[in-house]
């Protein structure tokens, strides 16, 4: 299929993907930098789940092509192998709400993630079938690890 029938955000995505596979020291001059890139990565992860629970939830009309689109681009959010490095050491000070236990609790973190990137790539197996109680199936899962390591790791 050749690029210029991608959507523009799935090439974004893609190219964020790729630049996230370097070490976490190279992506992040400071503490700083890694607190305001892992927010980004949070709010866009955040707001292309919400378009799918939106459809699951019956506020906006299903369309399994955009469900699918939506659940991708989580799922590469999440799946990417740097994602837990994003909490760099000396990124539990300034501007963020992660709490001092994610640091304490590296390790149930780094299974809190990676609980989080499977439900992720369940979604996306689930949103392949247009099956619409598949999809709402796999993104309460999804929701519901979210959940779970916010609750453990963010200050609210």
């Amino acid at each position: 299929m050749p690029l210029m029938k991608f959507r523009p955000s799935l090439v974004v995505v893609a190219t964020f993907a790729l630049v996230t596979a370097l070490p976490a020291a190279a992506q992040f001059r400071n503490a700083e930098a890694a607190i305001k890139y892992r927010q980004s990565v949070m709010t866009v992860k955040g707001n292309h789940l919400a378009r799918v629970f939106a459809m699951v939830n019956g506020q906006v009309p299903f369309d399994a092509k955009v469900a699918a689109e939506n659940a991708e681009i989580v799922n590469i959010l999440s799946s990417n192998a740097q994602f837990a490095s994003f909490w760099v050491d000396g990124s539990d000070k300034g501007n963020t709400r992660a709490k001092p236990e994610l640091w304490a609790e590296k390790d149930k973190f780094n299974a809190a993630v990676a609980k989080s990137q499977e439900d992720a790539a369940k979604l996306v197996a689930a949103s392949k079938t247009g099956n619409l109680d598949q999809i709402k199936a796999a993104a309460g899962a999804v929701g519901a690890s979210c959940k779970a390591c916010h609750d453990a790791y963010q200050k609210q």
